[in-house]
């Protein structure tokens, strides 16, 4: 994919009924329509615990405090729906990305939050800490688009085998999950040495239309996405969708994400920081 040499958005009108939720993954109907930049796909991120949206900074989840948004009111800090509506609203977003970050650390969920999210009505990318296909299709069953099974929490990538077999690989993204770089694993893990980019290769050979570069150290800081493992991952993997998280800043880091072959990039520290996207209208 060539890089863009000027951003464009395109919005999806607000609405205010509940859509159906869609497949989510390479060529799905998502992918075509709602923002975008540079050809990306601009997906709100919503980092949910304890049944607030938390601000997340550098993978440091017991520090994370309820997000406060320029997007919502100030009495409405942590106040998951109100930030999924916003994005649908007021940025015209047509994708969510949603972290239930006690689910990850296994700590039992308030499964209030993501049904506040989904009530938003737009297409909804959850990570619950899903390692079975039981646990999947519990993700689905409450309405979530896609199931994404990451890296942290997975036992083996012949999990990740049957959940795409049973839900259908349209609707799983698997996360590769990183901290400055480093894959982040469960102890123990047979693949525990690996390199990202055999992870990523060792996903697709598993079923895996759609990878997640997510690198938690870089999540909240603004420092901009790793461009070389991107380009690197997508050279060996040009069938698959790529996904980018943590570090995006605006336009400019999508633009180059477009041009190094990134289909689409979770966004919620910049629009928390105030970016505008209708400048790209």
């Amino acid at each position: 994919m060539a890089a863009t040499t000027r951003a464009t958005l395109v919005f999806a009108p607000p609405t205010s009924h509940p859509m159906m939720p869609r497949a989510c993954g390479r060529g799905s109907a998502v992918a075509g329509c709602g923002g975008h930049i540079g050809g990306v796909r601009v997906i709100g991120v919503i980092d949910l615990k304890a049944g607030l949206a938390v601000h997340a900074r550098g993978g440091r989840r017991d520090a994370y405090e309820p997000v406060r948004s320029p997007l919502v009111s100030p009495d409405q800090a942590g106040d998951a729906a109100a930030l999924a509506r916003a994005y649908r609203d007021r940025i015209g977003l047509a994708e969510i990305y949603v972290a239930d970050l006690d689910a990850i650390t296994g700590i039992t969920s308030a499964p209030q939050g993501l049904r506040d999210v989904l009530a938003a009505g737009l297409p909804v990318l959850v990570d619950a800490g899903t390692t079975t296909v039981g646990g999947a299709r519990a993700v689905r069953d409450q309405g979530a688009a896609c199931v994404v099974v990451g890296l942290e929490t997975l036992t083996s990538f012949e999990d990740l085998t049957a959940i795409v077999r049973e839900i259908g690989a349209a609707h799983v993204v698997f996360s590769l999950d990183l901290r400055d770089g480093h894959p982040v694993t469960r102890d123990g893990a047979p693949f525990g040495r690996d390199r990202p980019l055999a992870l990523a290769q060792r996903a697709a050979a598993a079923g895996a239309q759609e990878v997640l570069v997510l690198d938690l150290g870089r999540v909240g800081r603004s420092s901009g996405p790793d461009l070389v493992l991107v380009r690197s991952i997508r050279a060996a993997l040009d069938h698959c969708g790529l996904l980018v998280g943590g570090g995006v800043r605006g336009a400019a880091d999508l633009d180059q994400l477009a041009g190094a072959g990134c289909t689409g990039a979770l966004v919620g520290t910049a629009l928390h920081s105030g970016l505008d996207l209708s400048r790209f209208r």
